[in-house]
């Protein structure tokens, strides 16, 4: 059947000599791989169509969809939202991978997550459209939003009488855990503001230095790590400091 479903391009790999392997977080289906024939040809048809597959892409599809099979196929294809910054700035632009990145290392099953979808979408439209303060805290919220999404909310607030976060548990806590994956002090107290924002442009009201920014990453990273089975090394996390910077 034909099925009608926005979708944003997480990875897009060659195939064969014309055509492209691309994988898409849909609203409809979570994450899918289909094949896209012919869109690396030179030819008048074919110029220009590849670059609907670069990552952080956001479209408008219609698919076949078969369940049975883990390639499926496009049939049209459009923009959904067409950027004005994110694919020529250069900070914007490394934010956005480092979103698309963080994505494929903690998706792993096919199964639809229509809020996640939203929150992907929007996160990535706020980037495009946003401040260069909302920009530098926008790789905070997501991952900490990711996580909420993904099943693994924080629990409870930052308090007098808790101040630890304890992340292998989630939840913040009276005393330090014995193991060394928790914050305290102010990372606890901007992790707890964080988690509880209810809008994008609250990030602008957030002035966190460049030291601060990468404990807190680096934290949040680990958090994912500690409840998503393989999630692996991000390569974008160096670069996304140094841009930030």
């Amino acid at each position: 059947m034909v099925h009608a479903t926005k979708g944003i391009v997480l990875r897009t790999v060659k195939y064969g000599d014309t055509s492209i392997i691309t994988t898409v977080y849909t609203e409809l289906f979570g994450i899918q791989s289909y094949i896209v024939k012919g869109v690396r040809q030179s030819s008048k048809t074919s110029s220009g169509k590849a670059s609907f597959f670069q990552p952080s892409a956001m479209l408008e599809m219609e698919v076949y969809h078969n369940e049975q099979k883990q390639l499926q196929f496009i049939k049209e294809y459009q923009w959904s939202y067409l950027y004005e910054k994110v694919l020529f700035d250069v900070v914007r632009n490394t934010v956005a991978m480092f979103v698309i990145e963080l994505l494929q290392h903690s998706l792993k099953q096919p199964e639809a997550n229509p809020e996640l979808f939203y929150l992907i979408e929007d996160t990535l439209k706020q980037l495009d459209r946003g401040n260069d303060t909302l920009t530098g805290n926008l790789p905070l919220y997501f991952t900490l939003h990711l996580g909420s999404e993904l099943g693994f909310q924080l629990h409870g607030t930052y308090s007098a009488k808790t101040p630890v976060l304890d992340l292998q548990e989630g939840m913040f806590t009276a005393e330090k855990p014995s193991h060394p994956y928790y914050l305290d002090q102010s990372l606890a107290q901007i992790t707890s503001q964080l988690a509880g924002l209810q809008f994008y442009n609250e990030l602008e009201n957030i002035q966190l230095n460049r030291g601060t920014r990468r404990e807190l990453l680096q934290a949040y990273q680990t958090y994912l790590s500690l409840h998503i089975a393989d999630f692996g090394e991000m390569k974008s996390f160096e670069i996304l400091q140094e841009i930030l910077a």
